[in-house]
């Protein structure tokens, strides 16, 4: 019975001290271990369900304006795997407020996409990477959104500023916009402006340049002191320089583009003097081939000559809704699939730049839905 007590104390005296070794976290300790856990969890979130982005240029007003803040969903066309996996969490191309790059390419992983409940569908607002940026892995190039206008297989044109896909003309967004020259003799005040929502205006000759709606041009054109209001639309056949994919081919300009196949997954095209000229770019940079040479209306990969060409992965066309103040697929071309970042869900804050200390803030803007 004395052996039995002996060992019962000699085990609460175990546990005792046991407690009395286990000292309290420090602050510090606290704090970290709170940090790591909300790093980890915030780069989980980011990565598979939802990601924040502001909108830092007027290329889709008004439908998105320039200090929007935006949620855009991994979930709806499926997160990615990291394809350049050193790298500092919650970053992008630099560490915050840096030029330092913020990842190392010394490893680059194959890229595959986790299944999602739905495909990039024509009108809808997409997160994506910059194709032409090369000097970039894939998932670090420069985010841009823009409004899916093509998908792969379609064939789309623009006629007179007008999209068409397979000859029918598309669904154009509720807010659009077009480049106007206000024609009049009077100093506007900005108190005009800022009445009929016109954020971009610039001053020049006999009149005023500005980016707006159909609708809201055809209100200026009634007000007695402006003499006219007329759409800045290029001609046909007068080439802009900047165009996809060769202006000096193809004499094309934004307000009349095309026509040209998206290119689709499986899609098998001759190579020609054409082809090259239009989807050249595409199996060249985006395709993951490795050795690609293309001279006088010739393609070798890997040194063997390629008389046909069978694309691997689907393409998009995007178009800002801004449609005289976006540089999109009109001017590089198409949107590789596995450049697709996510689709745009709704505003969380909006600040308004230009506002003052009463109005920073576009109160009615706040969760709004993005269509």
């Amino acid at each position: 019975m004395e052996t039995e007590n002996k060992e019962k104390k000699n085990f609460f005296s175990f546990l005792s001290k046991k407690k009395k070794d286990d000292k309290p976290k420090s602050k510090i300790k606290e704090w970290t271990d709170a940090i790591v856990f909300a790093v980890i969890a915030a780069t989980i979130i980011r990565w598979l369900i939802m990601e924040a982005f502001t909108i830092p240029t007027p290329s889709m007003e008004k439908s998105l304006l320039v200090g929007d803040f935006l949620f855009v969903s991994k979930m709806h066309y499926g997160a990615r795997t990291a394809a350049t996996p050193l790298q500092i969490p919650l970053t992008h191309q630099y560490i915050w407020g840096t030029k330092i790059p913020s990842y190392l390419d010394w490893i680059q992983l194959p890229q595959y996409r986790l299944p999602g409940f739905s495909s990039v569908k024509r009108n809808d607002v997409v997160v994506f990477n910059h194709p032409t940026e090369l000097e970039y892995p894939v998932d670090l190039k420069t985010n841009y959104i823009k409004r899916c206008v093509g998908v792969a297989g379609d064939t789309i044109e623009v006629k007179d500023m007008q999209v068409y896909i397979n000859n029918k003309p598309a669904e154009n967004p509720p807010e659009m916009q077009y480049k106007y020259f206000i024609r009049t003799s009077e100093n506007l005040s900005q108190r005009i402006f800022d009445k009929y929502d016109i954020t971009e205006v610039y001053q020049m000759g006999d009149g005023y340049l500005v980016f707006t709606e159909p609708k809201t041009a055809q209100e200026l054109e009634k007000l007695s002191f402006i003499t006219s209001v007329a759409v800045a639309e290029a001609q046909q056949g007068q080439a802009e320089s900047r165009i996809y994919p060769d202006a000096t081919k193809y004499p094309w300009n934004a307000d009349f583009w095309g026509p040209m196949v998206i290119p689709a997954e499986g899609m098998t095209i001759d190579i020609n003097d054409e082809t090259l000229t239009k989807y050249g770019y595409v199996i060249q940079f985006y395709e993951s081939n490795d050795v690609v040479d293309i001279a006088n209306g010739t393609l070798k990969i890997d040194g063997e000559p390629i008389t046909s060409y069978t694309f691997k992965q689907d393409y998009y066309f995007m178009m800002g809704d801004n449609r005289h103040n976006s540089l999109d697929s009109r001017f590089w071309g198409f949107v590789p699939a596995d450049h697709i970042v996510g689709k745009a869900l709704f505003i969380w804050m909006s600040i308004d730049p230009n506002g003052g200390f009463t109005d920073k803030i576009r109160w009615n803007r706040l969760f709004n839905l993005i269509n």
